[in-house]
């Protein structure tokens, strides 16, 4: 699969519905043989490719809040009923 190809893959945007042009958010795809790819709206040229394997692992340690110390997380960005 070459660049060009990344282009007609269906590419999810990780976005709220009232998201702003111009603001970078993140974008995945599923490419051949299960791979998962992923890039920034505003930088769609620079892609990392991984395995579904390993993103699935990255998925479980987010809802587990292995990576909560990555995030600049504010009490107003609390969910209420905490």
């Amino acid at each position: 699969m070459t660049r060009r190809d990344w282009q007609e893959l269906d590419w999810q945007r990780a976005a709220p519905d009232d998201s702003e042009e111009g603001h970078a958010y993140l974008e995945v795809a599923v490419g051949p043989d299960d791979q998962i790819l992923m890039r920034e709206s505003n930088d769609p040229e620079t892609v990392v490719v991984t395995t579904r394997t390993k993103w699935e692992a990255f998925i479980k340690g987010v809802k587990a809040g292995e990576f909560d110390d990555f995030a600049d997380l504010a009490e107003a960005d609390e969910p209420t009923g905490k």
